[in-house]
């Protein structure tokens, strides 16, 4: 059970965390002035790689549980996808031996190939000091592992055996890294795919973590501006877990309790934020269950195309912050789409 003092921490980190993302990060409308939403989907069978040669026809969308026209539709195939790729080490949320061992696979995983790459990758590092990225966008794989080997990844302060403070710093830091690099990415054009390697930031919620009404506005305002940034940047997220077997089998599936998209205040939870959560949200993955890190990178990647990008005009909003469920459906059997999950929709501005 979580003490009371860790309680009072852990709210005045909520607290003090919204308060800077409210004052650094100016609030953004929640889908474009002309109601505009592009998905990106790819569509797998029960196993193999993602599937392509489908037309629009095949294709329904559902928002709200309530079909919408497909205004435009592309399909995206092989190498020459419009993809660009951040592999993220999480020096923070694991052990200095975990991070060593993770770059051992990351570096097979850029070698392979003979270090060709299928799309271009940039390497980033996030350390107790912040996220930052150390080779910026490279289809040589040989050249990401030489910068990769030259960077000395630095230790934290705190980590798993800090105790329930350090878990709270350490999800405060992690969200505040995660929403940096997606709002990097809004200006840049195209699909953006984060593979995070990580266990995860604490979900930090149970029965001794409950929020009083105006934290759980907070904590709601946060959800609906990194859902919307994420749509913006065209990001999807994948969480790789490195502990593979070596993670407890409650941990790698107590996330599964937070999926469903938030649509008031009065329903959240801190899990609300992990890593897995917002991976499966925007359409990605979160894996484990393996220690082949160099694989996982490998399926990640082979997930990224072909896709297709679908556009269709957003319902009217009849209040701030309205949380719409997607859904793609394909009339083909064995096929399942994945996208984005939800969206949080703007009334229209009145004349």
């Amino acid at each position: 059970m979580f003490t009371d003092a860790f309680l009072g921490c852990l709210v005045l980190v909520v607290l003090l965390y919204t308060a800077v993302v409210s004052a650094q990060q100016p609030g953004l409308p929640a889908r474009p002035s002309n109601g505009e939403i592009h998905l990106d989907v790819v569509v797998t069978a029960k196993s193999g790689p993602p599937v392509t040669g489908l037309q629009q026809q095949d294709f329904t969308l559902l928002d709200n549980k309530a079909p919408q026209t497909i205004t435009s539709f592309k399909a995206i195939t092989g190498r020459e996808a419009p993809v660009e790729v951040i592999l993220v080490i999480d020096a923070v949320n694991t052990t200095a031996q975990n991070v060593s061992y993770e770059r051992i696979e990351i570096d097979k995983f850029l070698r392979a190939e003979g270090g060709h790459l299928a799309y271009p990758i940039a390497l980033a590092v996030f350390t107790d000091k912040g996220i930052q990225i150390v080779e910026n966008f490279s289809s040589d794989g040989n050249a990401l592992s030489v910068a990769l080997q030259k960077d000395d990844v630095g230790l934290r302060t705190f980590g798993r055996s800090a105790g329930l403070s350090g878990e709270a710093e350490r999800w405060k830091l992690s969200l505040a890294a995660l929403r940096q690099l997606v709002a990097s990415e809004v200006p840049r054009s195209g699909r953006k795919v984060i593979l995070w390697v990580s266990p995860g930031w604490p979900l930090l919620s149970g029965t001794s973590t409950e929020l009083d009404s105006n934290q759980q506005q907070l904590v709601f305002a946060d959800i609906v501006s990194l859902s919307t940034r994420l749509l913006q940047a065209r990001v999807t997220l994948y969480g790789i877990d490195p502990l593979g077997s070596g993670e407890s089998m409650m941990r790698t599936s107590y996330y599964k309790d937070f999926l469903k998209g938030i649509s008031k205040p009065s329903q959240v939870n801190l899990g609300d934020l992990g890593l897995p959560v917002l991976a499966i949200q925007s359409g990605g993955l979160a894996l484990n269950s393996t220690n082949n890190i160099a694989g996982l990178l490998q399926e990640c990647v082979a997930d990224a195309a072909p896709y297709y990008e679908i556009s269709f005009n957003s319902p009217p909003a009849e209040r701030r912050d309205e949380y719409h469920h997607l859904e793609v459906k394909v009339a083909k059997p064995d096929l399942t789409a994945r996208t984005r999950q939800g969206y949080y929709a703007q009334p229209l501005p009145r004349d």
